[in-house]
């Protein structure tokens, strides 16, 4: 998922990034040869902070792959070791995070972080470095391609952002009949203003209109006045992609008005706390695209093993850290060792491998070819209604 971060936080960041990168491209960084029985794999997560429920799953997951790796024998003869580093779920931390993976781990390769900015201000340092990274739940463009140009050590298993925008404008247009539509984004967010901005194109392409685009702020807890303004545009569905806490108090609050208009949403919706906040009767008539379905019978392995080892079902972050995982101990494999660079040509040449949520295929841009689902929230349970392949 992509979550902006105060510019300030962000320019320490990059500051950070450029000077330590400068340090160790001196030093060799990550890429000095060492005999050892064991692969060295960092995983860097938000495991504390306002998005560690994503950084947490996302780990469960990765940690479930990795063991499965190792029970079966290891890689190429050797066991894997997860070093894990706790990025705070702010972008400056997960610059330290990457460089003490690098550094002082001698990590062959970083899985993390959850989400688009804390992805995006490890990359240069990570990339100085020729250590490659693997983001299993960065949702936004600007994670691989910055300025038409494919970061050459940068990876994600999970889908993009237009595609998002673009499978729910066509849901919008195409199974729910509408034809106008307000866009409600976190105007704090780049996740957000990128998926409203496709789904308005796409929408507005399949002969539908966007009448009204309102913006909220991360951590608003009132959206009335807002609200008060979208139910008077009357519009047929209201996009409102961004993340768990804010979409459950904006759902309660819009049925609090008398909005009964479907609401739409994105996989920043994938978490249990949007219906702890919102409630179930609030959230009928509410759909979201997102990574899988845990009542997909593909997927029931995946989920059968995740329950007997945590105890407890996963949510779509653990989903996409467990493929990250699975891309990886393939790559891996196919690298034929733990040279760095290697890793990331495997990870680049990964084709119709399956994964815990369906089959990857890694495109030029290094984002992966897979399916998103559509969700219903429906008395209070959640129902696929489409699977749809990007065009």
């Amino acid at each position: 998922m992509n979550m902006f971060k105060k510019s300030g936080r962000l320019l320490t960041a990059l500051l950070g990034t450029a000077l330590l990168a400068g340090v160790f491209a001196g030093c060799g960084g990550g890429n000095t040869a060492e005999q050892s029985d064991t692969v060295k794999i960092g995983a860097n997560f938000e495991m504390t902070g306002n998005v560690a429920n994503y950084g947490n799953a996302s780990l469960e997951g990765l940690k479930l792959a990795v063991k499965e790796a190792n029970e079966a024998g290891g890689v190429n003869g050797k066991k894997l070791e997860l070093v894990q580093v706790d990025n705070k779920s702010e972008a400056s931390e997960a610059v330290n995070a990457a460089t003490k993976l690098i550094s002082e781990d001698n990590v062959k390769v970083i899985v993390g972080p959850a989400v688009t900015a804390n992805v995006i201000a490890e990359s240069q340092v990570a990339t100085d470095n020729q250590i490659p990274v693997l983001a299993p739940d960065a949702t936004s463009p600007a994670v691989t391609v910055e300025d038409g140009k494919v970061k050459e050590f940068i990876f994600r298993s999970c889908f993009i952002d237009p595609q998002q925008g673009s499978v729910m404008a066509k849901f919008a247009a195409d199974n729910l009949k509408a034809k106008t539509a307000v866009v409600y984004i976190d105007n704090s967010s780049d996740y957000s203003k990128s998926l409203g901005q496709v789904f308005k194109e796409r929408f507005e392409v399949a002969g539908g209109k966007v009448v009204m685009t309102e913006a909220f702020l991360q951590k608003d807890q009132d959206f009335k006045a807002a609200l008060t303004k979208i139910k008077t545009a009357n519009a047929d569905v209201i996009f409102v992609p961004a993340y768990y806490e804010e979409v459950g108090k904006i759902v309660k609050q819009a049925r609090e008005l008398g909005i009964t208009a479907p609401i739409l949403g994105t996989d920043g919706w994938d978490d249990v706390k949007v219906a702890d906040i919102a409630g179930a009767d609030a959230l009928n008539n509410t759909f979201f695209s997102t990574h899988y379905s845990d009542k997909d019978e593909s997927v029931k392995g995946f989920i059968d093993a995740f329950t007997k080892e945590y105890n407890h079902a996963p949510n779509v972050f653990a989903a996409l850290g467990y493929d990250a995982g699975k891309l990886l101990v393939d790559a891996l494999k196919r690298a034929g060792g733990d040279d760095p660079v290697k890793i990331k040509d495997a990870i680049a040449a990964t084709k119709d491998l399956q994964v815990g949520t369906g089959v990857i295929t890694m495109d030029e841009h290094h984002n992966p070819i897979k399916q998103a689902v559509i969700l219903e929230n429906k008395g209070g349970d959640r129902v696929m209604v489409a699977k749809i392949m990007p065009e």
